[in-house]
């Protein structure tokens, strides 16, 4: 009897801890996007997405630390936005708007983006390339 009721606490103790303990994936933005599994909101293509499997991806110019960290680039079917994930721009991303009619240049608030090289771009901040 004594073995029962003492295997019986440890059962109900153990149930106890593991609903206190921190859920997987529990952690669903205002869009229900799950961060700890790499996930953040994309304005343009209005979903879920990880920055790290897009296929712009442009690597910090000036690192302040030993870290160097990667912008990803999205732009709307139309190429007249471009969505612009950084790490200065915290969990948001930058929407920068297409100037001119064929002009290749998206611009908002001090970030510009434009093409460098073959195919790839380099995004300013105040006329200081801080990604290519």
């Amino acid at each position: 009897m004594k073995k029962t009721i003492l295997l019986s606490t440890m059962f109900l103790g153990s149930l106890v801890f593991a609903q206190k303990g921190a859920i997987k994936g529990g952690d669903k933005d205002a869009h229900g996007c799950i961060g700890s599994a790499g996930y953040t909101y994309s304005q343009i293509k209005k979903d879920c997405i990880r920055t790290f499997e897009q296929k712009i991806k442009l690597t910090e110019v000036a690192p302040k630390d030993s870290y160097t960290s990667i912008a990803a680039v999205i732009f709307s079917k139309d190429m007249k936005k471009a969505e612009v994930f950084v790490k200065d721009a915290g969990e948001r991303s930058i929407i920068l708007t297409r100037t001119g009619g064929k002009a290749k240049v998206w611009k908002k608030d001090g970030y510009v983006l434009v093409p460098y090289k073959k195919n790839g771009y380099q995004l300013k901040k105040d006329n200081i390339v801080i990604y290519q």
